[in-house]
């Protein structure tokens, strides 16, 4: 154990936060993603985070990793598609947790689907969670401290 580490970060996922630099990007998706099969065509890491929320980890995540401060977006969500009435009243929730934890960097970039799973083979880690809300996916770039 260690002193304000948050207890939902594992230790696997802590090492990756450490490993990641400036500009790379993590991915936190809901349980639909497809975060093996991304992983597995891309360098992505996967970490396995079954039974936590989107929420909770985002949390986590930005209490110990700064968002990038270069970029006009360091922070990317999956849009509903056109026709989709779902309303994902969990971006509600992610606005409050990264206003709390980057209030002058916050800005989200709204991305298509498959533009979206193209980014995150791109990202640094893919974190699989249990999330059952529905358009849950979120993106984050990391900064400097």
């Amino acid at each position: 154990m260690l002193k304000n580490i948050p207890s939902i970060i594992s230790p696997e996922l802590l090492k990756i936060l450490m490993e990641m630099g400036h500009g790379d990007e993590i991915v936190i998706g809901d349980g639909n993603f497809p975060a093996e099969s991304i992983g597995a065509c891309s360098n992505a890491v996967v970490v396995r985070a079954d039974g936590h929320s989107v929420p909770a980890l985002l949390d986590a995540v930005l209490t110990l990793m700064p968002l990038d401060q270069y970029v006009e977006r360091p922070v990317a969500l999956m849009s509903v598609p056109a026709g989709d009435d779902t309303v994902p009243e969990i971006w509600n929730e992610y606005r409050a947790i990264l206003k709390k934890h980057s209030p002058d960097n916050c800005e989200i970039e709204m991305t298509e689907r498959f533009a979206f799973y193209e980014r995150a083979k791109k990202a640094y880690c893919i974190v699989a969670t249990g999330e059952t809300a529905i358009y849950a996916n979120i993106l984050l770039k990391k900064g400097v401290v």
